[in-house]
């Protein structure tokens, strides 16, 4: 009798845009033994700078998920594993024909490493199974020893499986896979494989995927391993934490007299045993923290700033409005076209320096970013081409990134590539500020509030509209000069907005 083969398709976390190493996984869409097809999407990452679906380019049965919701993947490590050949069994093993119906030999597996070996293949040959501009490079080899060594932590029953029902050996970890062996598939009836599982997720702690229930339960100092989960597969809930906080209070106070609210702490004192609350740099307030870094360790930058009189240019905002574009046209937008207009005359500052080479990058065409904040944290879309819009179109564009921004939906390639940025801060209620150019940009215009201000117009005292515009530049690609030729340029532009006009 012949023997069938089991491929095993291992899919490792792509590359999801520029500069991005790592993603943390948010949720899977799938769960072991389903069957998925290509393209389709099988989990939810969110990245340093947005919220990613990832689809799979097998078709075939899930027969791995490498990492938990919450676990941060390197760009490279095992992501999905998926059979082409027989599907999964109930416990989550890879089956494939039992002993008895191959004359007891062991089926051949193909190894994970050449399955993804042969993906990388394709997608240099344009096989169109891959998702476009992902890669499958390995991951640095630090990640996978820590996944290592946090298996061999877990003891002797992570790194070995039980034997099947019909007494079946298990099966040894297969090279290139970083998890440890599946159960060996027997003769499992249905119910040997409800008990197989449960006794499976009572023998793990449960899963707290929430970041606001794991939250929860380390501010009450509760012990998720205790909580008994009632979310689908072992997953506890917020309502669960909640239980398990109250049912500590009352050991903790059996009688209502004991349950007076304690003194509260010196100033002096600490509010807990344990010290200050730790929080991680992750996603976008890692990603900030690592730019704004760079940029103030490599780039000698220098601000200037002045105080205009941007009444005109509330006045030429109304006028647009007025004249039935059907377009809402904000202050923002009216910032960002006389950027461009800038840009076009002091094009030093739509640069960045190569260090490495020791070069300037002067480009000719715009992409401006601007400062977006979100729940998640700033974010800079980038608006690519900007001077070839026009100032409807710099609108349209800057209202629709805003409302993916908001909504966590920003593909990766919107976040990136920017050549010169604008942050309004004068949302926040402030006039100035000191702002930090996005490296590896040269530039960044930080526009104020506007604000009623005495002002004198003709030799005459009367009260405008008033804002501060700060300008930072890297005084390695220019003096000065230029850029105090740019703020002055964008002041008179704000002052007076038909000068524009003389560029059209």
């Amino acid at each position: 009798m012949t023997t069938a083969t089991r491929l095993e398709q291992l899919f490792r976390l792509p590359d999801l845009g520029e500069g991005l190493t790592e993603a943390e996984i948010v949720e899977w869409k799938v769960t072991v033994g389903d069957t998925v097809t290509v393209d389709q999407v099988v989990v939810e990452v969110e990245t340093a700078k947005a919220a990613v679906e990832v689809p799979v380019p097998y078709a075939g049965t899930v027969l791995r998920l490498h990492a938990e919701a919450g676990t941060a993947l390197a760009v490279g490590e095992p992501l999905i594993t998926v059979g082409a050949g027989a599907p999964a069994g109930a416990d989550g093993s890879a089956c494939g024909p039992r002993p008895e119906e191959t004359g007891g030999a062991p089926e051949p597996v193909v190894p994970a490493d050449a399955a993804a070996e042969r993906y990388r293949e394709e997608e240099q040959a344009g096989s169109g199974n891959v998702l476009i501009g992902y890669g499958t490079g390995h991951g640095p080899a630090t990640s996978r020893r820590r996944r290592r060594r946090a298996a061999a932590a877990a003891g002797p029953s992570a790194s070995a499986a039980p034997a099947g029902a019909a007494g079946s050996a298990s099966t040894a970890p297969r090279s290139g896979t970083v998890d440890s062996a599946a159960p060996a598939c027997g003769a499992v009836t249905a119910s040997h494989a409800v008990s197989d599982t449960s006794a499976a997720t009572a023998s793990h702690a449960p899963r707290a995927i929430s970041p606001l229930v794991r939250r929860m339960a380390r501010d009450h100092g509760v012990d998720l391993t205790g909580v008994s989960p009632s979310g689908p597969a072992g997953v506890v809930l917020r309502r669960d934490v909640e239980q398990a906080i109250a049912r500590a209070g009352e050991t903790a106070s059996p009688n209502p007299a004991d349950r007076a609210p304690a003194p509260a702490p010196a100033p002096h004192e600490r509010t807990t045993a344990a010290g200050p609350e730790r929080i991680p740099l992750r996603g976008v307030r890692r990603a900030v923290a690592d730019k704004l870094s760079r940029s103030r360790t490599e780039i000698p930058d220098a601000t200037t700033w002045v105080d205009v009189d941007a009444t005109g240019l509330l006045e030429a905002k109304k006028a647009l409005e007025s004249a039935g574009t059907g377009t809402r046209i904000g202050l923002l937008a009216l910032f960002a076209r006389i950027c461009v207009a800038g840009l076009r005359r002091f094009p030093e500052l739509n640069s960045t320096v190569d260090t490495e080479r020791r070069e300037i990058l002067r480009y000719d065409e715009v992409h401006l970013g601007f400062a977006a904040q979100t729940e998640r944290g700033l974010v800079v879309p980038v608006v690519r081409d900007a001077h070839l819009k026009t100032t409807v179109q710099l609108a349209v564009e800057l209202a629709r990134l805003t409302e993916l921004a908001r909504g966590g939906n920003l593909p990766p390639h919107a976040l990136t590539g920017g050549t010169f940025t604008l942050n309004n801060y004068g949302v926040f209620g402030v006039d100035g500020s000191t702002p930090i150019i996005n490296h590896p940009e040269a530039a960044l215009l930080g526009v104020g509030r506007l604000v009623d201000k005495p002002w004198v117009v003709g030799g005459q005292l009367t009260v405008r509209k008033v804002t501060q515009l700060s300008f930072s530049f890297d005084h390695r690609v220019c003096d000065g000069g230029v850029a105090g030729g740019f703020l002055r340029f964008v002041a008179d532009c704000v002052e007076r907005p038909a000068i524009l006009l003389a560029d059209v």
